[in-house]
Order: structure tokens, then sequence, then C-alpha cells
């Protein structure tokens, strides 16, 4: 296994020394995902530039926490499953919800089982949704706005699903109650099969 570094504010390049110093004043902590993605201060840019868009988004916050969790898990990304669900409980989201996602059944709200749906498709087509299913998504109540949002938090989540994949990134000690494995949750969600 190859080692990749996990920086501090103080070790880390200079370029991503602010950007780790910002998030230890925000969160009290420096993520491990920002600790690997601070290797290149691109990636951690970018991985920030495109959560701070997504967090701007016309989803609902727990729309949001739906695409979060969905994209993560069906990328078998540990690190995130366990991230975004420490995430929504400290907002308050509905715990099954959460549960539900993390365990890949579905969602008893029908508009977050659409959206958890629709990031499944997502996700597993690698964009390649059958009209269909976006047609699904939009009957449901979303608009064509909600189809690209939902594209956006995917992005963010591959970047780092990916990332965290790459550098086996260690999971925090303030996440380890919300410790997850692909092998408890049972077989993965099937979504969209690529139709290209």
């Amino acid at each position: 296994m190859i080692d990749f570094t996990v920086y501090d504010e103080t070790s880390a390049p200079e370029e991503s020394k602010a950007a780790l110093a910002l998030a230890k004043k925000q969160l009290g902590f420096i993520p491990n995902l920002y600790g690997v993605l601070a290797e290149s201060p691109q990636a951690l840019a970018a991985y920030q530039a495109v959560s701070d868009q997504f967090q701007r988004s016309s989803l609902s916050s727990a729309a949001k926490h739906t695409v979060w969790l969905t994209a993560s898990r069906q990328n078998g990304c540990t690190y995130c499953v366990a991230a975004h669900s420490a995430m929504a409980a400290g907002e308050s989201a509905n715990e099954s919800v959460v549960r539900a996602i993390r365990e890949g059944a579905p969602i008893d709200d029908a508009q977050l089982e659409a959206v958890r749906r629709f990031a499944v498709q997502v996700v597993d087509s690698r964009g390649w949704v059958a009209d269909e299913d976006v047609q699904a998504f939009l009957d449901a109540g979303f608009t064509r706005r909600h189809v690209f949002d939902v594209l956006t938090g995917v992005a963010q989540k591959t970047l780092s699903n990916y990332a965290n994949h790459l550098a086996h990134t260690p999971l925090d000690a303030a996440l380890a109650s919300y410790a997850w494995t692909a092998d408890q949750a049972g077989p993965p969600v099937q979504g969209a099969e690529p139709t290209r």
C-alpha cells in the first residue's frame, strides 16, 4: 500500500495551509480527508469549491444529505458514509433516513426516496441515466435544475470518495461512532445500467 500523508495546518504544502487552518477553526479539527487532499492544493480547493456550490444548490438540506450519503454508499466510501452520517446527525436529520441509506434500503419519504434513487442511478450509470428515469425524477416534483444539483453533489462525493479509496484515509476519532463498512450494509443498491 502506498502511504499518503495526512497533513495538518503546519505540515501541509504552503498553498494548503490556510485552508486547513480555516477548517480547524470552523470544525474544531481538520478532517483527515482535508489532510490527505492538502497534498494537492488544487484538489483541496476544488473539493471545497464544489462543496460550497452544492451547499448553495436549490435542494433541501435533507435532499443534500441524501445525495452525499447515497453517492458515498454506492461508491463504497467508508470514510464519507461515516462523515456524512455525523453531519446529518449534527443537523438533526431524520435518523430513519440516514439508517435506510446506510443499509441500502428504500426511504419512507417519497421525495427523499426519489432523490436517493436518482443519485443511485447517476453513480451506477456514470451519468448515463435513462430518459425514463430522469423523467421519473421530474415527475416526483423535481426540476431540471435539481437534476444538475444532484449531479453537483455526486461530483463532490466522487472526488472525495475516490481520494479516500486511493489514500486509504483513516477515519477521524470524532467520526468513530458513525463508522460504516460495506460488508455491514448488505449488497449495494442496484441502479440503472449504462445505456451507451
